[in-house]
């Protein structure tokens, strides 16, 4: 993949949108640490709850969801079985094969937390549509699947 190093770069919009980005999970990170929980233990439960319906989640797949590496997943299901927020459930068909799910205490949890996030994104969100669709308003279209060409545009 070649860049046209002609192209202008907007470094302002760009640092302007991680800066939104940051201060949104600046917010859910603290949110967490309120509820008695650490960050990554409130997105892991998220990936959980999110993936859920439409795939059984695994180690790995957290992980792949967290971008973290597998043994650091595990470390981070320990730390939520222990505190009764997942539980891990052997795969009938392949006994190997170990779901995770969330429990009763685990999904209220985070239902608390979602609904101040589901706020903050109303309240934020607008300021962060517009950081992203500035940054990307003269960045260089070098993508050709169909997934990146049917995409539809941003309302500014």
């Amino acid at each position: 993949m070649s860049f046209d190093k002609r192209e202008p770069i907007d470094y302002k919009a760009l640092a302007n949108l991680r800066y939104e980005i940051r201060r949104f999970l600046n917010f859910s990170d603290q949110a967490a640490v309120r509820a008695g929980i650490e960050p990554h233990q409130h997105q892991a439960l998220l990936a959980i709850k999110g993936l859920a319906a439409d795939r059984n989640v695994t180690i790995g797949v957290l992980a792949e969801r967290l971008q973290i590496r597998h043994h650091s997943a595990v470390e981070l299901v320990n730390r939520l079985e222990a505190n009764d927020l997942v539980c891990r459930v052997r795969s009938s068909l392949d006994r190997r094969e170990v779901f995770l799910c969330l429990t009763g205490r685990g999904e209220r949890l985070l239902k608390n937390l979602t609904l101040p996030h589901r706020a903050e994104l109303r309240s934020a969100g607008p300021t962060l549509l517009r950081a992203l669709s500035a940054s990307i308003a003269h960045a260089p279209h070098h993508r050709t699947d169909k997934s990146a060409s049917s995409r539809t545009s941003i309302p500014k």
